[in-house]
């Protein structure tokens, strides 16, 4: 490892963190049929919000969207559920394909099980959100390697989803900020591969926390290593 490459010539990392404010859309679903019909028009930051962001608000059990949460829970399709919680979002490289992967498991799923199903209470439907998202500069910056670990071990859990989740849509080619940042400012291409080969959609926030922090002070390790050998 390049020991001067530990402290960049490129601006700092600044970590920010961020807070979503729910919208309600006016549109719930009922049945099944309905679900799929408001999934078709619903926009693209309510497909977002009830996946992507799932992540956000934390997993609840073998869940992985609101779709197959309530699927699940309220209208107790176990099958469905299952079959909507395999779909990954961050494998979509557009909001369309992930809206046509939900809808092909609802067609397929209605086409063999026509049964019009549970009768819903009010109240028990799925409401259609919206998210507005508000981003806030944090305390903490890095200019090195080290101060970034250290930075990351203090960060609110919002810091590590807006660059590492949502970081993945905004930045073109699907790369997350830490990665972006470890390659170009510090040279570290292959600790930048290792923070990108985490898979989001397996792994809670915490978790992948605990995993860059181990990369990262492996990498530092052995740096020193490196440094006492010349």
């Amino acid at each position: 490892m390049d020991q001067a490459r530990l402290v960049p010539d490129d601006p700092v990392f600044d970590f920010r963190q961020c807070m979503k404010l729910l919208k309600s859309t006016g549109k719930k679903a009922s049945s099944l049929n309905e679900l799929m019909r408001l999934i078709r028009v619903a926009s693209d930051n309510s497909i977002y919000h009830h996946t992507h962001e799932y992540f956000f608000r934390g997993r609840i059990l073998e869940y992985t969207n609101d779709f197959a949460r309530w699927v699940g829970e309220n209208l107790e399709a176990h099958v469905l559920a299952e079959n909507l919680s395999v779909i990954d979002p961050f494998r979509h490289g557009s909001i369309a394909s992930l809206r046509d992967e939900l809808l092909n498991k609802i067609e397929a799923y209605i086409k063999k099980f026509p049964s019009p199903g549970k009768v819903f209470s009010p109240g028990e439907e799925f409401f259609f959100q919206e998210t507005v998202t508000f981003v806030f500069p944090t305390e903490y910056s890095a200019s090195s390697l080290e101060e970034f670990v250290e930075a990351l071990k203090k960060v609110d859990d919002s810091s590590i989803y807006w660059h590492f989740y949502e970081g993945r849509v905004r930045v073109e080619g699907g790369v997350n900020d830490f990665s972006n940042w470890v390659g170009d400012s510090l040279g570290l291409g292959g600790l930048s591969d290792q923070i990108s080969s985490i898979d989001p959609f397996m792994h809670s926030i915490g978790s992948i926390r605990e995993q860059i922090t181990g990369y990262c002070a492996r990498e530092l390790e052995k740096g020193k290593k490196e440094g006492a050998a010349v």
